[in-house]
């Protein structure tokens, strides 16, 4: 039988220091070679309209998971699928957009772990919607943050989102007027919007602050500009391979300097111990997210557990014989 596992089920199984954990044990497995991806792929229809699908392995867990997800009239809809090597049954559908909002941000609570000053405790949050809360949580559960600032277009917005996370995570969140503002003394910045033109400039940084970007993940879209891309001392992604395909910021912003690329390392060589991090506390560290599928994998498997154990979800009739 396959397990259904809706999205009030993933919130109520998932939390961010779980995906956290698991997003920072499946890039170790990267690292050995117990995991393996295939990068994102999409088709682009008319009017702006996407589907994507992509894929990863665990051989050591004996699981496969795919994730597909549209983007039509400005949504979202994700789907991730579980199946078993080993049987080769489907093993969960699981309902994706909480499930990719929470890997997507915990992905940059391992990056900060590894790559932000140990006493950083100032966070700038550019962009006020799904994600940024996200990106708040996870930077929140692996550092001691005393104050965040969030800056987004929408005024109400950031003032609803400085006051539910405040409430939520215990610490005073603070809105601003512009993204410079929010990120002046901060330690740690994460940037959330969808914009595709630079909201965080090369001015915005200060020496010290680690970055993390998660927003463009289109060729034609960025949220930095070059002079922010170009005075980080230290770049992570999450895949090279996709991060060529469709990561703007760095695309655009290595565009007169190919050779940066060499400088480049993945977050799961970080993680892994194969590749150095931060050397020096006033170096500016830049860690560019645009997702990948080892990630949905992981919080999967995780998700399927708790829901196996507390018996949640519905069984799925998938594949029975007929009578």
């Amino acid at each position: 039988m396959t397990l259904h596992i809706s999205e009030s089920e993933v919130s109520a199984l998932l939390t961010m220091p779980m995906a956290v954990a698991a997003v920072e044990d499946v890039s170790r497995k990267q690292v050995s070679g117990e995991v393996v991806l295939h990068a994102r792929r999409r088709f682009e229809f008319p009017e702006g309209r996407f589907f994507h699908y992509m894929a990863a392995a665990d051989h050591s867990a004996n699981c496969v998971a795919t994730k597909q997800y549209t983007y039509v009239n400005g949504k979202l809809k994700f789907v991730v699928s579980l199946y078993s090597m080993e049987s080769g049954d489907l093993q969960a559908l699981i309902e994706g957009d909480k499930l990719s909002q929470l890997r997507t941000g915990a992905a940059s609570g391992v990056a900060t772990k590894y790559l932000a000053r140990a006493n950083a405790k100032k966070v700038a949050i550019i962009g006020s919607g799904w994600q940024a809360q996200a990106q708040l949580e996870a930077v929140a559960a692996v550092r001691n943050v005393e104050l965040a600032t969030v800056y987004g277009r929408d005024v109400e917005r950031r003032e609803k989102f400085a006051q539910e996370m405040t409430t939520k995570l215990g610490f005073p969140v603070q809105a601003k007027a512009s993204s410079a503002e929010a990120a002046r003394g901060a330690d740690i910045v994460s940037v959330a919007t969808t914009s595709s033109k630079p909201v965080l400039s090369g001015e915005d940084l200060a020496a010290g602050m680690h970055v993390n970007a998660i927003g463009a993940n289109h060729m034609r879209k960025r949220e930095l500009d070059d002079g922010a891309v170009l005075k980080a001392d230290v770049v992570f992604v999450d895949s090279i391979e996709q991060s060529k395909q469709e990561a703007g910021d760095l695309v655009l912003g290595f565009a007169n300097d190919e050779k940066r690329w060499e400088r480049v390392s993945e977050l799961s060589q970080l993680v892994g111990g194969k590749s150095a991090g931060r050397t020096s506390d006033s170096q500016v560290t830049l860690f560019k997210s645009n997702g990948i599928a080892a990630w949905d994998l992981a919080a999967a498997m995780r998700v399927y557990a708790e829901a196996t154990n507390r018996k949640l979800g519905r069984n799925l009739p998938l594949w029975q014989s007929a009578s």
